[in-house]
C-alpha cells in the first residue's frame, strides 16, 4: 500500500490558507475548472473566443519594453502562425519559449495587434512522439507558493492512501439516483476524456450533483442538530402578563394588522417557553416590525428581565431609541442609549445603568457587546438588520446574557458552566430583517431558526410610483422637486458618496447640498450623512420629521428606519450604482402617508448590463420578496446575506437557486437520518462541517 506523502510545515501553512487542515480535506478540494489537453487543434482552425490546445515550433521570441515589458513569441504550425504574449514572465519561461523549441500551448484565442494570439497560455515543451493527455486536466483553487502540480500530487496520494467510505445508505442513493461518493470524487479529480467539459464546468454532471447533495445534506443536518439542541438548553420562561403590552396597544395611534398580531403571537408563545427562542422576523419595508419588537420587549420587561436592541448603524439605532422612548415613556420605561460616539462620561453612566439593572431596555449599536458592558439580567436580545452584523458580533451580544441558572428543575442535559456544576441560562433572540429572504435562501441558511413573516402592509400606505430618468433630464427632476415641496410635501435627494471620488466621478452629498441650496433658494434644505456628529444627525432628522426642512439631501444612512409620513418624493442619484436591496429600502422611505408618492431613479449612461437589469427589476416590482429573488440570482447568497463580510459558512459547490431540487431532497433526508441513522448523520458532519457548523446557527 502506498505510504502517505510527507508534507513540509511550509506547505501545510499554505494548505491551511485554502482551508485544508487534514489530509481528508484534500479529497473535497475540487477543481475550479478543467482544461482539455486530450486533443490538438491546428492553428489554421483556431477561432477567436475558443479555448484550445495547439502545437508548433517557436520561430521568433523577443522581450519588448514598450509600452511595457512583454515577452512575445511566434508559434508556427504548417505555415500558420499564432502569437503568444506574456505580460508577467520568468527567465525559465524565456528559455522554454526559445526559437526552434517545439511546444504545446493551451489558452483562449483572441484577435490581437498582430493577428491571432493567446495571452498567458499554459505551455510545455514536447517532442514529435509526446502523447496527448488521456483525461481532462483539473485546475484547482490555489494560493501563492502552492503550484497545481503540488496540489495534484497531494490529492492523488490522498485518494490512494485514505479509506473513503460512502456514508449515505443505499436506499437513499437509489431513491435519488445518486452516484457513489468515492466514484464521484475520483471522476471529478480525474475525469475521462470522453466526458463533455461543459457538464463539468457548469457542474451538472452526476458526480457534481452527488457532491452538491452531500454538501447541502451536511448543512441541513448541522442546522437540524442545533435546532434540536435548543430544547435541551434553558432560558427564562416569560409568560405574557399584559401589564405593559396592553397599555401600549391602547395608546398607540394605530391598530396592529392581522399579520402583526399573528407574528406577535408566535413570538409571545416562544418567550413563554423555558428554552431559548431563536426567531427571525421578516417583513418588507414599512410592514411594522418595530412595534412588534417593542411589544416583545415589553413581555420580557414585565417579567423583570432586561432587553437589548442592537442596530447596525447609529442613525437606525437612534431612530429606534427615539421611537421607543416616545412609545414607552408614558409607561414609565426609559430606555438607555449606547453608541460609540457618546462622550466617555455618558458611556460610563449608560454602562452603570445597564449593569445595575436600573434600566430594563438598552438600545444601541455594536457598542452594546463591548467587553466593558455587562447586563444585570438580559432576557432578550433583539438584532435589527441582523445580516449586517458579523457572526462573532451576534455571538458576543448573546453571550452577555448567559448567567448561572439556579433552577433545580432545569433539564440535566443543559450545558454546565466550565469549571463548575451550575447550569447556564441564556437569553432569547429575536432577529429582524427588512430584506425579504427568498424561499431557497431561508430553506438553506435559516433552517435552524423559527421564521415569522409580516406579509401585509399597514392600511393607508399608498402605492409608490417608480420612474427611471436619465441624468440628461436633471432639470426636469429639479422642477418636480420644487413643485412637490411648494405644495406642502417633503422630498429626499439621496447620493451614494459623501466626498468627491476621482475614480467613480459620482455626485456627492456635500456638493449636491450646495447645488440644491442654490437651485432652490425658496426651500429649506438639510443635509445628513454617516460622518456627521451624532447629535447633529439627530437634530437634522428631527427638523425634517417636524416639517422644518422641506428637502433632505442624504447618503444611504437613511436606507432603513427613517419614517416621515409627509415625505412623498424620493430622488436617488446615480441609481445605477446601487444594489437592488438598497434601492428597495430607500424607496420605502416614501409612501408612508396619505399622499401619492414618487421615486425617481436618476441614472447616468452608459449602463452596464447588470445595472440595466437591476433598474428594470426595481422599476417593474414593488414586492420585496420578488426583488430579493432577483437579487439572489444577480449577486448570490453571500452578498445578499452579508455573509462574505460576516463569516457565515457559505456553500462551496451547491447553488441554492439552481440546485433547489437537491436542497428539498436534502431537507427530507436530513430528518430521516437524524431519526433512523444517527451514526450516518455524525459521519456527514465530521466530513463536511469540521469547525464550520458552530457558525451556521447564528
Amino acid at each position: 500500500m502506498t505510504a502517505p506523502a510527507k508534507i513540509s510545515p511550509a506547505t501545510l501553512a499554505k494548505l491551511a490558507k485554502l482551508g485544508i487542515r487534514h489530509r481528508s480535506d484534500l479529497l473535497l478540494h475540487l477543481p475550479l475548472r478543467y482544461e482539455d489537453e486530450t486533443e490538438l487543434v491546428s492553428i489554421a482552425d483556431a477561432e477567436p473566443g475558443e479555448t484550445i490546445q495547439v502545437q508548433g515550433v517557436i520561430t521568433h521570441s523577443e522581450v519588448l519594453f514598450k509600452p511595457r515589458r512583454t515577452l512575445v513569441c511566434r508559434l508556427q504550425d504548417n505555415g500558420e502562425e499564432l502569437y503568444l504574449r506574456f505580460l508577467n514572465f520568468y527567465p525559465s519561461q524565456t528559455k522554454l519559449l526559445a526559437v526552434d523549441r517545439q511546444i504545446r500551448a493551451i489558452g483562449e484565442v483572441r484577435m490581437g495587434y498582430y493577428g491571432l494570439e493567446m495571452v498567458h497560455p499554459k505551455c510545455r515543451a514536447v517532442g514529435d512522439e509526446t502523447p496527448l493527455q488521456t483525461s481532462l486536466t483539473p485546475v484547482y483553487p490555489a494560493s501563492a507558493g502552492l503550484s497545481q502540480a503540488t496540489l495534484k500530487k497531494l490529492i492523488a496520494n490522498a485518494l490512494e492512501v485514505l479509506p473513503v467510505s460512502d456514508p449515505l445508505p443505499e436506499i437513499f442513493r437509489n431513491k435519488l439516483n445518486l452516484l457513489g461518493f468515492l466514484e464521484s470524487i475520483k471522476l471529478l479529480h480525474n475525469p475521462p476524456a470522453e466526458i463533455a467539459t461543459s457538464c463539468l464546468q457548469d457542474r451538472t454532471h452526476p458526480a457534481w450533483r452527488r457532491i452538491k447533495f452531500d454538501e447541502l445534506l451536511a448543512q441541513q443536518l448541522s442546522m437540524r442538530v442545533h435546532h434540536r439542541e435548543r430544547s435541551a438548553r434553558i432560558a427564562p420562561a416569560m409568560k405574557a402578563k399584559g401589564h405593559f403590552t396592553d397599555k401600549l396597544l391602547k395608546i398607540l395611534p394605530f391598530a396592529l394588522t392581522s399579520a402583526q398580531q399573528k407574528v406577535l403571537g408566535e413570538i409571545s408563545f416562544d418567550l413563554a417557553k423555558p428554552h431559548p427562542m431563536q426567531r427571525l422576523l421578516l417583513g418588507d419595508v414599512g410592514s411594522g416590525k418595530t412595534v412588534v419588537a417593542a411589544l416583545a420587549a415589553l413581555q420580557v420587561i414585565e417579567n423583570g428581565y432586561q432587553v437589548a436592541l442592537m442596530a447596525p448603524t447609529e442613525i437606525l439605532a437612534e431612530q429606534h431609541y427615539l421611537k421607543l422612548s416616545d412609545w414607552l415613556s408614558p409607561l414609565g420605561i426609559v430606555p438607555v442609549w449606547l453608541s460609540g460616539s457618546l462622550k466617555k462620561k455618558d458611556k460610563r453612566i449608560a454602562a452603570e445603568r445597564i449593569a445595575s439593572g436600573d434600566t430594563l431596555l438598552a438600545i444601541g449599536t455594536h457598542a452594546l457587546f463591548q467587553e466593558q458592558i455587562s447586563f444585570h439580567k438580559l432576557g432578550l436580545a433583539i438584532v435589527d438588520e441582523q445580516h449586517k452584523f458579523g457572526v462573532q458580533q451576534r455571538l458576543a451580544l448573546h453571550a452577555k446574557g448567559k448567567i448561572p441558572a439556579h433552577d433545580a428543575s432545569a433539564p440535566s442535559s443543559t450545558l454546565p458552566l466550565q469549571g463548575g456544576g451550575n447550569i447556564l441560562q441564556e437569553p432569547h433572540q429575536l432577529m429582524m430583517s427588512a430584506t425579504p429572504i427568498p424561499r431557497t435562501l431561508a430553506m438553506s441558511y435559516y433552517a435552524d431558526l423559527d421564521v415569522s413573516v409580516i406579509d401585509e402592509l399597514p392600511p393607508g400606505r399608498t402605492p409608490i410610483i417608480t420612474k427611471l430618468v436619465s441624468d440628461a433630464r436633471r432639470d426636469e427632476v429639479f422642477d418636480r422637486v420644487r413643485s412637490a415641496c411648494m405644495t406642502g410635501q417633503q422630498a429626499y435627494w439621496v447620493c451614494p458618496l459623501i466626498e468627491e471620488s476621482e475614480v467613480l466621478q459620482l455626485q456627492n452629498a456635500e456638493e449636491t447640498y450646495q447645488l440644491l441650496t442654490e437651485t432652490f433658494p425658496e426651500l429649506r434644505v438639510g443635509l445628513v450623512h454617516g460622518r456627521m456628529d451624532s447629535a447633529e444627525k439627530v437634530r437634522v432628522m428631527g427638523e425634517f420629521k417636524a416639517g422644518l426642512l422641506q428637502l433632505l439631501v442624504a447618503t444611504t444612512v437613511i436606507e432603513v428606519g427613517v419614517d416621515v409620513p409627509n415625505a412623498s418624493l424620493m430622488v436617488i442619484d446615480h441609481a445605477e450604482r446601487m444594489g437592488l436591496a438598497q434601492l428597495h429600502q430607500l424607496r420605502g422611505r416614501v409612501g408612508r402617508g396619505a399622499a401619492h408618492s414618487l421615486c425617481i431613479l436618476l441614472y447616468q449612461k452608459p449602463l452596464s448590463e447588470v445595472a440595466r437589469t437591476r433598474l428594470k427589476v426595481i422599476f417593474e416590482n414593488t414586492d420585496g420578496f420578488v426583488i430579493a429573488q432577483q437579487d439572489l440570482q444577480l449577486r448570490g447568497p453571500g452578498e445578499l446575506l452579508g455573509a462574505r463580510q460576516s463569516g457565515v459558512a457559505m456553500l462551496r459547490f451547491a447553488d441554492i437557486d439552481a440546485d433547489e431540487d437537491l436542497l428539498i431532497h436534502a431537507r427530507v433526508v436530513a430528518d430521516e437520518l437524524l431519526r433512523d441513522y444517527p451514526d450516518v448523520a455524525r459521519a456527514y458532519l465530521r466530513r463536511w462541517m469540521a469547525d464550520k457548523h458552530d457558525y451556521l446557527h447564528v
